[in-house]
């Protein structure tokens, strides 16, 4: 495994990583309408590359043949927006290695804060990594009342 920065021939993988890393891993956290309202789909090659393409940074954890696994999309101001392991990587040691590069690369850029909103998941794993709860988000989407946690970490 190795981590490196996203291409956009990434974007063929990285939408369908976060679907399923929706519908298996936030499942055991989240109701069917939850996990349906959060992700009914993934979204296409062409809108998720249009979406990064803003200045975020995405680093990319790929297999030994290059293909992605795992994701993490840091906006310039220090908010991390997506973090997404495939199922079948995931409880391997991809994702702390992924933010500690992520965190490196901050750290380097001059951030001194993280922020993240996370869901239940993500939650235990941020909390790990050092980062507090500041509070609890409940919101819609799609209609469907869901909730993730506000988070932060000082980075020193």
């Amino acid at each position: 495994m190795k981590i490196r920065a996203y291409t956009p021939s990434d974007a063929h993988f990285l939408p369908d990583i976060f679907h399923q890393s929706v519908h298996a891993i936030s499942a055991r956290d989240y109701s069917i309408d939850q996990i349906a309202a959060w992700s009914p789909a993934p979204m296409s090659a062409e809108t998720y590359h249009a979406r990064v393409s803003d200045g975020r940074r995405v680093f990319v954890a790929v297999t030994e043949e290059d293909r992605p696994m795992a994701f993490l999309e840091l906006e310039a101001d220090g908010h991390i927006d997506c973090f997404y392991c495939h199922p079948d990587a995931a409880g391997q040691g991809i994702g702390l290695a992924l933010y500690t590069e992520a965190a490196r690369a901050a750290t380097d850029q001059g951030i001194s804060c993280l922020t993240v909103e996370a869901s239940e998941a993500a939650r235990r794993f941020f909390v790990k990594v050092g980062f507090e709860v500041v509070s609890r988000r409940d919101f819609l989407i799609r209609t469907v009342p869901i909730h993730n946690y506000a988070m932060r970490k000082a980075l020193t």
